[in-house]
């Protein structure tokens, strides 16, 4: 698989192909050998993540102190997954991904390794110490986001989710009957051996997948010049309970979108709207 294009040609997917995603949260149940994603951007997508994790470190990756183990578990979990695939081959010191790239096995390294392995994004969210199983949030306690979309992770590390989630008005509105509860209560029962996905999709300007934004900056215009659509998945670790956030990133130019694809998302974009409406007006 040669270096080739950071953009897709056309939408792998997208939220309003179907009635289950086009709403939010939109969370439905995956396989789980469809966890993990690589598509025809796997070369370029991970030239550029290589690239960031060697001159932009600090900005790419963060972790708690207590966040080692869930760490490893899922260091462990991904070189699992990828041992199982056609597409990698994995050895005891080294990998070798679809692109040809051989990449050291470290442990001691778990995040960075898996940026220099994976397409995905991972923000490992753990309950906030104190928490009782039944209260409490999730809150981010390590993260290696080479692609984040509008947001920072220096901003957000040790953030509990509704403290992430202050710029999105959808996502705190309608206090114990809103989004926020919802999303919690399914970090709360997610099975280890279980996949769930969703996905967003927004026009942005930003050509480079790797797009931080800090908080007071505000948000992007609603138009722009390609199509980024997000597919987020939520898997459980086993042995130390954390919520593996998992983020597959791709862009698509104008030009390339279907005149369905168009439609499909000034369709979506108007139900996410009408409904913050409504959700307004029931509380307001």
């Amino acid at each position: 698989m040669s270096e080739g294009s950071l953009y897709h040609a056309r939408l792998p997917y997208a939220p309003w192909r179907d009635t289950a995603t086009d709403r939010l949260p939109g969370m439905v149940p995956v396989a789980l050998d469809t966890w993990l994603r690589v598509d025809e951007t796997y070369g370029a997508q991970l030239a550029r993540r290589r690239s960031l994790l060697a001159s932009e470190r600090a900005r790419v990756i963060a972790a708690l102190p207590d966040a080692s183990p869930a760490m490893s578990e899922l260091y462990e979990t991904v070189v699992a997954t990828l041992a199982a695939r056609l597409d990698f081959s994995v050895g005891s010191q080294w990998v070798t991904c679809p692109d040809g790239a051989r990449v050291a096995r470290d442990p001691a390294d778990p995040l960075g390794t898996l940026g220099c392995l994976c397409q995905e994004d991972f923000c490992i969210m753990e309950r906030e110490e104190g928490g009782a199983p039944d209260g409490g949030e999730h809150a981010l306690t390590a993260a290696v986001l080479c692609f984040p979309a509008n947001w920072t992770l220096a901003e957000k590390i040790g953030q509990p989710l509704t403290r992430i989630h202050r710029p999105v008005p959808a996502y705190l509105r309608d206090g114990a009957q809103g989004l926020a509860p919802r999303v919690q209560r399914l970090f709360d029962a997610l099975a280890p051996g279980r996949v769930l996905m969703r996905m967003n999709a927004n026009w942005t300007d930003a050509a480079d997948p790797f797009s931080p934004r800090l908080e007071a900056d505000g948000h992007e215009l609603a138009d722009g010049r390609f199509m980024r659509v997000e597919r987020q998945t939520l898997r459980r670790l086993p042995q130390t309970g954390a919520v593996v956030f998992g983020i597959h990133t791709c862009l698509v130019p104008r030009e390339g979108l279907s005149a369905e694809d168009r439609a499909g998302h000034a369709r979506y974009a108007a139900l996410q709207s009408d409904r913050a409406e409504a959700r307004a007006r029931k509380t307001g």
